[in-house]
């Protein structure tokens, strides 16, 4: 334990100072985006419509006491944070 004090007491750097620094810097390209994925978010979109609407119309029809945003609200605010983080990503 009192090794590690010697380098702050004589204010010298350790010998290991310099390989400290970054020595090497790459730079990958973003991934492209892919196709089958946009198909499949699109597909997943589309689905996603059409629940909102059976839910709607079931709410409506079946007279349940609840409002269709506490169904419809959490998929809609998930699907957007999915794709919005799949399109932001690096």
């Amino acid at each position: 334990m009192l090794a590690d004090f010697f380098p702050w007491i004589t204010r010298r750097p350790p010998p290991a100072y310099e390989q400290a620094f970054v020595q090497e810097v790459r730079v990958r390209r973003p991934e492209r985006i892919s196709p089958r994925v946009e198909r499949i978010i699109l597909t997943c979109w589309i689905l996603i419509a059409i629940k909102h609407i059976t839910v709607i119309w079931a709410v409506h029809h079946y007279h349940v006491p609840f409002h269709q945003l506490w169904v419809n609200a959490p998929t809609w605010v998930f699907a957007t944070v999915a794709t919005v983080l799949y399109y932001r990503r690096e």
